[in-house]
C-alpha cells in the first residue's frame, strides 16, 4: 500500500517515468496493495472489499478498476528487481521468499493458490480468456515474484518494463568509470547465500569488475556458499562476521566494531600482497 501512495506522490509531483526499486518487502500480495493505493478495489463475491494480504485474494472474486489512477496511462515504469523468479509455483514468491517473512509451509501453500487465484481473476478483468492474457504472461515473467509479487502487479498492470536492479544502480553510479584504475572492489551483503546467485547486488558488481579484470572481495554477515561457488561467482575471496563472532545476535549488535577488525585483515592482506608483487617485479629486474 505504502508503495502505491508513493507513486500516486510521484504523480502529483509530475514525474512521468517511475523506476521502481523492488526487493526487501515484509508482504506476500502480489501487489494488490499497490493497486488498491492507486484506485483499485478487491471485492469479494458479495461485493465487500477484501482486508489487505496475500491471504485475502483467496476470496477475490472481482476487481473495479473504475476508480483506477488515469495518469498512470500516460506513465512509463521501470521495474529494477535484483531477482528473476516467477509469481506461483516452487521458485515463486511465496515459497522462495515467504518462510524468510516467517511464513509457515502451510502459509506458503495458502499463499501461493491465493496469488493463483488473483492471477486467474486479473486474467478476467484486463483482456481475453486463456494463456495468452497478459496477467497470465506476467505472472511467469522474470522478476514477476520480486517484493511478495510486487513485480506481477507492475508488469501486468502498470505495463513495467523489468531491468535487473543492478544493472540500474550501476548505470546510475557509474561504476563502470569509477573502477577504472581500481587495485580492488569489495562488496557485499547481509547474507551471501545461494539467493545472492540469482542476481543481487553482490554479483552485478563481481560482473562489472571481472570485466576489467579487477578482483573482488565480498563481504558479509555469513554466508552459505561454499569455496567452490564463491570462485565461481567471481569472488577471490570472502569475510564474514561469523568467522570472527559466532554468535549471530552480537555480530547485528556489535557490526561496526567486527567489520573494523575484516577491515584491517583485507588491509593487511592487500599490503601483503603488494609487498609480494613489488619483491618479485625487483628480482625480475634483477634477473
Amino acid at each position: 500500500l505504502g508503495t502505491g501512495q508513493l507513486i500516486a506522490a510521484a504523480l502529483d509531483a509530475g514525474c512521468n517515468r517511475i523506476i521502481l526499486g523492488v526487493g526487501g518487502s515484509a508482504n506476500t500480495d502480489g501487489g494488490a496493495g499497490v493497486l488498491q493505493a492507486l484506485g483499485a478495489r478487491f471485492l469479494d463475491s458479495e461485493g465487500n472489499e477484501l482486508p489487505p494480504g496475500g491471504a485475502a485474494l483467496a476470496r477475490l472474486d472481482r476487481i473495479d478498476f473504475s476508480g483506477f489512477e488515469p495518469r498512470l496511462k500516460d506513465t512509463r515504469f521501470v521495474l529494477a528487481s535484483d531477482v528473476d523468479n516467477p509469481l506461483l509455483g516452487a521458485q515463486g514468491a511465496a515459497a522462495i521468499f515467504g518462510p524468510q517473512k516467517g511464513a509457515t509451509q502451510q502459509d506458503v501453500g495458502m499463499l501461493d493458490a491465493a496469488l493463483a487465484r488473483f492471477v486467474e481473476v486479473l486474467a478476467r478483468e484486463i483482456g481475453s480468456e486463456g494463456p495468452s492474457n497478459r496477467a497470465f504472461k506476467a505472472a511467469e515473467a522474470p522478476g514477476a515474484g520480486a517484493a511478495g509479487g510486487v513485480g506481477y502487479a507492475a508488469i501486468a498492470v502498470l505495463a513495467a518494463t523489468r531491468r535487473p536492479g543492478i544493472d540500474v544502480v550501476l548505470e546510475f553510479t557509474g561504476l563502470a568509470d569509477r573502477l577504472a584504475g581500481a587495485d580492488l572492489v569489495i562488496t557485499g551483503e547481509g547474507s551471501l547465500d545461494e539467493q545472492s546467485l540469482l542476481g543481487k547486488t553482490p554479483m552485478g558488481v563481481a560482473r562489472a569488475a571481472a570485466a576489467q579484470g579487477v578482483p573482488v572481495i565480498a563481504v558479509c554477515g555469513r554466508t552459505t556458499l561454499a569455496e567452490g561457488q564463491a570462485a565461481a561467482a567471481g569472488f577471490e575471496d570472502v569475510y564474514a562476521l561469523t568467522e570472527l563472532e559466532s554468535n549471530v545476535d552480537r555480530c547485528i549488535a556489535e557490526a561496526a566494531p567486527l567489520l573494523e577488525q575484516l577491515g584491517t585483515q583485507i588491509s593487511g592482506r592487500l599490503a601483503a600482497t603488494t609487498l609480494s608483487r613489488s619483491a618479485t617485479t625487483k628480482e625480475d629486474l634483477h634477473v
